[in-house]
């Protein structure tokens, strides 16, 4: 199947993301169990540094691609985009969305405190934890829309990175038990990608593929901000976002 450009950038369609992410999570977990010597603190730094600094590269370059005409009709884009993620966050908020995901992580963060008791309980409290933190995120839903309706994977290898090297970690305090939540991650994230592949046809046909990336591609963006600590941004209540966008440009058009 040949690959279409988005951007000057190559786009696979398919589930080439989740499949990534499912295979970093295995690997990781793997590489915990046999390997005892962890990623230095120093290592770590500089490798949130370079995810971080790809990841605002990734959403400035998807934003871009999908700002043209005349410099009119950008300034239009932008403000529809702007309007969107306005909307979008009062949306998030009334639907407390940023608030069930902190509960999730919770959650999880209650099980990785109480880990270990026994070999049994460490092992399903590992697959419960890392399930959780792995699927709770907004770059898996970001990242698996995008998988699927532009196969734009690179939010989704971003993703990948990171939940490998938390799965190395994870392996050490809860053993095996944290290869099976590459399953639920899988099958979490591929359904959110067959879903947004099944309405690609409508979005492009309807030419509102443009404003779904302009506001995406800001919304990657801000991960950048969470991967190198600087400010915890409720990124999840900016996810309405990405469907009111193209209904403001369908209505606006």
């Amino acid at each position: 199947m040949r690959p279409c450009q988005v951007g000057g950038v190559p786009q696979f369609p398919g589930m080439i993301g989740t499949v990534l992410n499912g295979t970093a999570i295995l690997a990781g977990g793997i590489i915990g169990l046999t390997v005892a010597r962890e990623i230095s603190r120093a290592n770590q730094s500089l490798l949130k540094m370079a995810l971080g600094v790809f990841t605002v590269y990734v959403g400035l370059s998807t934003t871009w691609s999908a700002l043209n005409g005349s410099f009119g009709q950008v300034l239009k884009q932008l403000g529809l985009v702007a309007l969107a993620l306005i909307l979008g966050n009062l949306a998030g908020k009334l639907l407390r969305l940023q608030q069930l995901l902190n509960r999730l992580g919770a959650y999880a963060k209650e099980h990785l405190s109480h880990a270990g008791s026994t070999e049994g309980k460490g092992a399903s409290e590992g697959f419960i934890t890392c399930t959780l933190l792995f699927c709770v995120g907004p770059m898996a839903v970001l990242g698996a829309l995008q998988d699927g309706l532009t196969g734009n994977f690179r939010t989704l290898a971003i993703k990948s990175v990171m939940d490998g090297l938390a799965t190395m970690a994870f392996a050490k305090t809860f053993g095996p038990g944290v290869l099976l939540s590459a399953i639920p991650v899988v099958v979490y994230q591929g359904a959110i990608t067959l879903g947004a592949k099944a309405l690609e046809p409508f979005l492009r046909n309807q030419a509102l593929m443009d404003s779904i990336n302009a506001t995406g591609g800001l919304l990657i963006c801000s991960i950048a901000l969470i991967i190198l600590d600087l400010k915890k941004a409720p990124l999840a209540d900016y996810l309405p976002s990405l469907f009111i966008a193209p209904l403001l440009a369908w209505i606006l058009r």
